[in-house]
């Protein structure tokens, strides 16, 4: 699954991104891309939970 997120613009909201998707589903494969506020996500976990983690960590996905 992809998300756009237009919060994350650094190396360190990346991390977080990661860290909040991988504390959901620790074996989740992620790559955050910060230029392009793009998010991709392998994942057993349905994508509604993916945004809810990802948004109470304060990075919204559209």
């Amino acid at each position: 699954m992809q998300f756009h997120v237009e919060a994350m613009t650094c190396g360190g909201c990346a991390r977080a991104v990661t860290a909040a998707i991988r504390g959901l589903d620790p074996s989740a494969v992620v790559k955050a891309d910060p230029p392009t506020h793009s998010v991709e996500v392998q994942t057993t976990r349905p994508e509604p939970e993916v945004r809810a983690a990802l948004a109470a960590a304060g990075f919204p996905p559209r």
